[in-house]
């Protein structure tokens, strides 16, 4: 494991930083580092340890930054009319279309 001791994480802490550390190797993120961005990732959501003396004892996880990418989402499209929307995503596929034929 990364430096520092894990004796205060539960197991399911521990699987979690684990999951997350074979994602991003799976991206191409050296060992070490993946490691290290996985327990960050634990103590952001977690606030640390669950076991008691850890310093996250006695708090219920939210997991809030699991949950972050619904909230701001739909935003910029709900104040635009229906034309406004319709005309990008023409834009938007003429534009796929040309990088695809860029790249043929």
């Amino acid at each position: 494991m990364s430096q520092g001791d894990k004796s205060k994480y539960t197991d399911k802490q521990k699987r979690k930083a684990e999951h997350i550390a074979e994602s991003y190797e799976a991206r191409g993120v050296p060992e070490k580092k993946a490691e290290a961005r996985a327990w960050a990732t634990v103590n952001k959501d977690d606030g640390g340890g669950k076991k008691p003396g850890g310093s996250g004892r006695g708090k219920a996880t939210g997991h809030p930054a699991a949950h972050k990418g619904g909230e701001s989402g739909g935003k910029a499209s709900a104040g635009r009319t229906a034309a406004e929307r319709s005309a990008s995503a023409r834009k938007a596929a003429a534009t796929r279309k040309a990088n695809a034929a860029a790249r043929a």
